[in-house]
C-alpha cells in the first residue's frame, strides 16, 4: 500500500511544505550561487529516472565553467569555490529537487540519479536501481555519501529497492537531516566529486 499509493502522497506533501518552509535559504542560495559564478545560478541536468527515463534535474551552480589558457575546461575541484564547497557541504545545492518531487520525476528518498552516460555500463543488477524513482537523499547517502564505491552504491541501491519501506524511508530522512546539518561526509576524500562511473 504504502509503495504504490502512501509514498507519492508522503513525498507531495513534504516537498510542497518544504519548499514553502526552505523557500529562503534557496534564494539566499541563488544569490550566493550568482554572486560566486556570475552567471545562471540554476543548473539544469539531464538524468535518468524511473525506467530510465530522463528528466531535467534542477541544481544550484557550484562550480564556474573556468578553463586554462589552451581552453581545456579546468578539473571539478579547480572550478569548485570555497563558496561551492559550502553550498555542496550543507547540500543548500540540492534543495530545488524539491520541485522535481512535486513534478514526480524524484521521489525524497531512492537511488540519487546519476548522469545518462553511465547507463550502458550497469550489469543488469546494478541497472534494477532505477525500478523506483531517484531521490533527493538515498540509502547509500546516509551509509557512507563518497566514502563508498561505485560497486558498495549500487548494491546499497538495489537493497532499497528490494525493501523500502515507510520505516526506511522515515529512518533515510532522520539521517539525512542529521548529516546535513553536521556538513558530514559529502566529498571524496581527494576530489569535490566522485571519480567517474566505468
Amino acid at each position: 500500500m504504502y509503495r504504490q499509493f502512501g509514498k507519492r502522497t508522503i513525498d507531495l506533501i513534504l516537498a510542497v511544505l518544504g519548499l514553502v518552509l526552505l523557500a529562503p535559504v534557496i534564494i539566499a542560495g541563488l544569490l550566493v550561487a550568482w554572486a560566486d559564478t556570475r552567471t545562471n545560478p540554476v543548473f539544469i541536468h539531464r538524468r535518468p529516472g524511473l525506467r530510465a527515463q530522463p528528466f531535467a534535474l534542477i541544481k544550484l551552480r557550484t562550480m564556474s565553467g573556468q578553463s586554462d589558457s589552451s581552453g581545456r575546461t579546468l578539473s571539478n575541484i579547480e572550478r569548485t569555490s570555497a563558496i561551492g564547497r559550502w553550498l555542496r557541504r550543507y547540500s543548500i545545492d540540492e534543495l530545488p529537487q524539491l520541485i522535481n518531487v512535486i513534478l514526480g520525476q524524484l521521489s525524497l528518498v531512492g537511488p540519487r540519479p546519476l548522469e545518462m552516460r553511465y547507463l550502458p555500463h550497469y550489469s543488469p543488477q546494478q541497472a534494477r536501481r532505477h525500478e523506483v524513482r531517484p531521490g533527493i537523499t538515498g540509502l547509500a547517502q546516509v551509509t557512507g555519501r563518497n566514502s563508498l564505491n561505485w560497486e558498495q552504491k549500487f548494491e546499497l541501491d538495489v537493497e532499497y529497492v528490494d525493501q523500502h519501506s515507510l520505516a526506511l524511508d522515515s529512518r533515510i530522512l532522520w539521517l539525512t537531516i542529521r548529516r546535513t546539518l553536521s556538513g558530514a561526509g559529502v566529498n571524496a576524500s581527494d576530489s569535490s566529486t566522485m571519480d567517474p562511473f566505468a
